[in-house]
């Protein structure tokens, strides 16, 4: 492995360096993304027999909001639950864009490296190239060592840059992905959640007036005795 490396020249640095960056965001991605910790199971219909049994003090909301990303969607409804229905889905909203900006959270650099890596490979084939010709023109065509040294530097470096950028763009792939499901759930537990304060913020209907005690109604004369 180190003298592939060494025979792939300086551009085997900054591919180097973005194989291990690579690599650092897709453990830091896997772990923060476990399905249990953006969306705790059971959450939703905890949160919600809360609301129908009011037992949302402040300790409540703000345990719920440090709890995971959906928490702190939910929480964000409950912060407003005495407003109309239109003010809930906005705040709910609101804070959904920010939890899914940081569930997206380095996807971009890992995007980037993907889309960089080949380029980087291709420069090193370019580089490689060069030296070829340069030792040809040189030394002619005789110097074998030459000419290997040329065609080994641009291989290699075409190599490097495929092998780190095909597991980037897959895990930048599946992680954007997982982050759309996840926004999906969030999104139905929120829902879920302003259609059970509705139905606690509707007023009950009054009963009906009964026939006897109906306003207008005439009353009943009672019949004399004889």
């Amino acid at each position: 492995m180190l003298e592939l490396f060494k025979a792939g020249g300086w551009v085997m640095w900054p591919i180097a360096f973005i194989s291990i960056l690579a690599l650092a965001i897709v453990l830091e991605r896997l772990w923060t993304l476990r399905r249990k910790s953006v969306l705790p199971p059971g959450l939703g219909a905890e949160v919600r027999d809360w609301a129908r049994h009011a037992h949302l003090d402040p300790k409540h909301i703000d345990a719920l909001r440090s709890n995971s990303p959906l928490g702190e969607v939910l929480a964000a409804g409950l912060d407003v639950r005495r407003r109309p229905r239109e003010v809930i889905r906005e705040r709910i909203e609101d804070t959904g864009r920010h939890v899914m900006h940081r569930l997206e959270r380095f996807l971009n650099t890992l995007g980037t490296i993907a889309s960089a890596a080949p380029l980087l490979g291709l420069l090193g084939t370019v580089i490689g190239m060069m030296h070829l010709f340069l030792g040809i023109l040189d030394h002619g065509v005789g110097d074998v060592a030459q000419l290997a040294g040329g065609i080994g530097q641009a291989l290699v470096t075409t190599a490097s840059g495929m092998c780190v950028a095909i597991p980037a763009l897959v895990f930048h792939r599946y992680f954007r992905g997982l982050v759309g499901a996840y926004v999906i759930e969030m999104e139905r537990e929120a829902i879920a959640l302003v259609d059970t304060l509705d139905g606690i913020a509707a007023p009950k209907p009054a009963p009906a007036p009964t026939p006897a005690s109906a306003p207008g109604a005439p009353a009943r004369r009672r019949s004399s005795a004889g």
